[in-house]
């Protein structure tokens, strides 16, 4: 169940050239000067930015297996603090749910975390984080924040030190074991035996990495194994029933959350024990009794033996499937399998590739040096023998642990000459078919064991369901962004004594695409301008936008008055059959004479900013929402449009957001029309959507239509 580290099978601790270590004495110290119960380095390796970890202390490494190696832009605390060069704070279990859910995923337990950097003014060398029960409060404490930020400056001056004097730091031995705690002499070593070995039920003692370290006989009579052959194993590999992750989980929950945690298990073929954890910063000791009645059936039992340890690649796999789930764009894919997976599984660059068509294209890549290496798969056809071509063909990865392992089976000319020594190629398929191929290069020869060739097909499993979805989403978004593109003006005719400019920005929820529409007829003997707005933000919506607008244009055309060309769009939309509804604003222009006739059904009113500079919101009357009374009339109302006078139409979006008053936000937007006015017509539209624009999210969509009005001479 616990991996172990390189530091703790080769011994080292190579801190400096002496063989003393720097970064484990400074993280124990660290962590009994706050009372933390766990915590890790990390070091920051060259210009690369992945955090790589050192050592960790008062936890299996295990445990963190899934942030062994994390990109700098990764969403968890330990990379936000490198990022931001500061100390981030997660009080508990909920704020660690709300603001980092893939760690509350893999790990659900009530803890405390703090995540500082290690940086010095001129560079960052690493970070640091501590964990503390759930016991500890929400709020880190002054004394504790002083001392952890001291401590991690104190670190950062020794690693400065050792970087000017050309001593590399490196990871080192993890720190298991607490110091020995004192105990009062009461009990001699072989009487304390004697006392456990009467006592009527089982007691086992597990080491902080779950191996067992004691067992008195009645345990071993419970659990049906001899002493000797639970010494040294861990339970769950020693006793077949227990080998099941949920039993793995309950020990996770008491070392990390320091609470007392129980479960019962049956043991074949029908009688049930009830064990109870009692954690330590030494380790776990287990009571175990026979349980009185249990109304639920056990788990499967598993096989006996020290097999690989599964928390690592479970841990992995729940913590890269939640991030996945959240990617929708083909790039989210790219970007996450670059600065998450990637890391995580030691490669050092990447590339993926779709298939379509018959041929390869290249979705994105990252870390080669020279991106043309890449650039020239795409467009290649699924008959060129290469190892991508030939696992999107056949679905079967390939695993090259060496240069010249890749080139025996296909020639150089027409293998990855990218600076790399070995290459994983997995092929992506989802519900059955090909979407692709990742390529995983490694800069130094590897050789690909079972267990990592499992892991790295599974997670190229998770991998092709999230590109399948991102491929999906931007098909649909480039045919909605196209479809929106066509409905609307390219450009706005040239009208005389009108000048015009126009703004639309989609909703961000959704497909970003709306049925708020604007337009400019140059029709004779007056131009129209139009701008309406129609529920709803998908397809539907914005091919009847599209209806609209054309039947406007047409009613135009045929010289139909303002209020008739309302009523006949009503009844066609009726006609239609649709069930939505529109809101729109007509004009007659009249630059000439310095006059508009306005007719409205249900939308917002504009506003008219005169040449001195004020501003007033022009009331007009209006009928219902077109589509809802087939027998509804539009009044309409003449305006003075003076040279200089500006005039702006616009849809609802502009002006509502969540708790603010309706009326309130026209104000703000005439406040603003006024302060503004008196800039040139495209740079006025920019600044009344300008704070919409920025929005990285807007529930609705925006339209805006300007029209300024200029001198123009009577015809004739």
């Amino acid at each position: 169940m616990v991996a172990v580290s390189d530091g703790q099978r080769s011994g080292r601790a190579p801190g400096d050239p002496a063989g003393r270590p720097m970064l484990s004495p400074a993280l124990t110290a660290m962590m009994d000067a706050v009372g933390a119960h766990s915590g890790a380095v990390y070091l920051l390796p060259g210009d690369e930015p992945v955090l790589e970890m050192a050592v960790m202390a008062g936890l299996p490494r295990s445990f963190a297996a899934p942030w062994e190696r994390v990109g700098v832009g990764a969403p968890i605390p330990i990379a936000r603090a490198v990022r931001e060069r500061r100390l981030v704070w997660v009080g508990g279990e909920e704020e660690m749910a709300r603001s980092y859910p893939r760690i509350a995923m893999v790990l659900p337990y009530p803890f405390a975390l703090a995540a500082l950097p290690l940086a010095t003014a001129s560079k960052v060398y690493g970070a640091v984080f501590v964990t503390w029960p759930g016991s500890h409060p929400p709020e880190l404490s002054d004394r504790e924040r002083h001392e952890l930020q001291t401590a991690c400056e104190r670190l950062a001056l020794r690693m400065e030190r050792a970087a000017a004097e050309n001593r590399p730091v490196r990871g080192e031995a993890d720190q298991l074991v607490a110091g020995p705690a004192g105990t009062a002499d009461t009990l001699g070593t072989v009487e304390a035996a004697r006392l456990v070995a009467r006592l009527p039920y089982g007691l086992c003692s597990l080491d902080l990495t779950g191996r067992v370290g004691f067992a008195n006989p009645a345990a071993a009579d419970l659990l049906g194994v001899p002493v000797g052959e639970l010494l040294g194993t861990h339970l769950w590999a020693s006793v077949p029933w227990l080998a099941d992750p949920m039993y793995e989980e309950r020990y996770r929950a008491a070392l990390i959350s320091r609470h007392v945690t129980s479960f019962v298990a049956l043991r074949p073929p029908s009688q049930w024990l009830s064990f109870r954890l009692y954690p330590s910063a030494t380790g776990i000791s287990v009571r175990v009794v026979r349980a009185r009645a249990v109304s639920v059936t056990g788990p499967a039992g598993g096989e006996r033996g020290d097999a690989p340890p599964r928390l690592v690649s479970m841990s992995q796999a729940l913590s890269l499937a939640g991030a996945l789930t959240e990617t929708v764009s083909v790039q989210d894919v790219v970007r996450l399998v670059a600065e998450e997976i990637a890391p995580a599984v030691g490669s050092g660059a990447l590339a993926l590739l779709g298939a379509r068509a018959g041929r390869l294209h290249v979705l994105g890549h990252h870390g080669y040096p020279d991106p043309h290496l890449v650039e020239r798969f795409d467009g290649m056809p699924l008959a060129s023998p290469t190892p991508g071509t030939q696992a999107v063909t056949h679905g079967v990865p390939a695993f090259f642990d060496s240069r010249r392992q890749l080139e025996h089976l296909y020639p150089a000319r027409h293998a990855t000459p990218d600076g790399f020594a070995a290459w994983a190629y997995l092929p992506l398929i989802a519900s059955g078919r090909p979407v692709g191929v990742c390529v995983l290069a490694y800069a130094e020869p590897r050789s690909f064991s079972t267990h990592e060739r499992a892991v790295l097909t599974s997670l190229a499993g998770l991998i092709a369901q999230a590109l399948d979805r991102a491929l999906l989403y931007d098909a649909k978004h480039q045919l909605a962004h196209g479809l929106q593109a066509a409905l609307l003006p390219h450009s706005l005719p040239s009208l005389p004594g009108i000048e015009a400019s126009a703004r639309y920005l989609p909703a961000t929820r959704g497909m970003e695409i709306g049925g708020d529409f604007y337009d400019l007829v140059p029709s004779r003997p007056l131009p129209a301008a139009v701008i309406g707005d129609v529920q709803g933000h998908n397809v539907t919506a914005a091919g009847l936008m599209g209806q609209l607008r054309t039947a406007v244009r047409a009613y135009t055309t045929v010289g139909q008055e303002p209020a008739e060309v309302m009523r006949s769009t009503n009844r066609l939309m009726i006609d239609l059959g649709t069930e939505l509804f529109a809101s729109c604003l007509y004009l007659r222009l009249d630059p000439a004479r310095g006059r508009a006739v306005m007719a409205r059904a249900g939308h917002p009113p504009p506003l008219l900013r005169r040449p001195d500079g004020r501003v007033r919101v022009l009331d007009l009357a209006g009928g219902p929402l077109l589509g809802i009374d087939a027998e509804a009339t539009y009044p309409t109302t003449e305006i003075r449009l003076a040279p200089g006078s500006v005039l702006a139409l616009y849809t609802d979006g502009l002006i509502e957001s969540p708790g603010v008053d309706i009326e309130d936000a026209v104000a703000d937007l005439g406040r603003r029309l006024g302060e503004a006015g008196e800039l040139p017509l495209e740079a006025l539209a920019d600044e009344l959507v300008g704070h919409y624009a920025a929005a990285e999210e807007r529930i609705d969509d925006v339209a805006l239509l300007l029209l300024r009005a200029s001198s123009v001479r009577e015809p004739g």
